[in-house]
């Protein structure tokens, strides 16, 4: 691969890097799983409203894991074009 193909690859991985990670945080910053709701004082929660509650709150934590090994792969895709590239200018610089 040239150099100018490594670099096209490095800086599209970096741009998919930061459409995931800006994902990932808006994400967690808009819906956080761990903060509870305070209930009202008038009205105690149905057992529908549980029930959709937590199935709320298992799909957000189906979507996250889904973003956070997203972010894993282009991450290890990255990690491994860079090794490529290192490890091809070592052995331009030995010979």
């Amino acid at each position: 691969m040239c150099n100018t193909c490594v670099t096209a690859v490095f800086h599209s991985s970096a741009s998919l890097f930061g459409t995931v990670s800006a994902n990932l945080h808006k994400t967690i910053r808009m819906e956080p799983a761990c903060r509870k709701d305070k209930p009202k004082l008038n009205s105690t929660p149905t057992r529908g409203d549980r029930s959709k509650q937590k199935s709320a709150q298992q799909e957000l934590k189906q979507r996250q894991r889904a973003e956070i090994y997203a972010l894993n792969k282009v991450m290890t895709e990255l990690e491994h074009q860079q090794f490529e590239t290192f490890c091809k200018q070592m052995q331009q610089q030995g010979e």
